[in-house]
C-alpha cells in the first residue's frame, strides 16, 4: 500500500523530485510524507494538500493518499 507525494513549480525544480510513491506504513502526517520524499527538513513557507485540500502540516494521511507540496504563491 503506498502514498503518492508530488511536488509542483519552481519547488520541484529547486528539490529535483516531482513525484514519489512512500510505503504507507512509514507514513503518518504531511511532514512525515516530507521527510520521507525528500530526506530534508520542511521549508518554513511550503503549501500542502491531502487529496486536493490544503491542510495543516501535522494533518494526518493514510493509505491511497495524494500528498502534494506546492511554493509559495504571490501575486501583483
Amino acid at each position: 500500500m503506498s502514498i503518492s507525494v508530488k511536488f509542483f513549480a519552481s519547488l520541484r525544480e529547486r528539490i529535483g523530485i516531482d513525484s514519489r510513491e512512500l510505503e504507507a506504513a512509514d507514513v503518518n502526517t504531511v511532514s512525515d510524507a516530507w521527510l520521507a520524499a525528500t530526506g530534508k527538513t520542511m521549508e518554513d513557507n511550503i503549501l500542502f494538500a491531502v487529496n486536493q485540500k490544503y491542510v495543516a502540516v501535522d494533518s494526518p494521511v493514510s493509505d491511497g493518499d495524494e500528498v502534494a507540496f506546492f511554493p509559495p504563491v504571490t501575486g501583483g
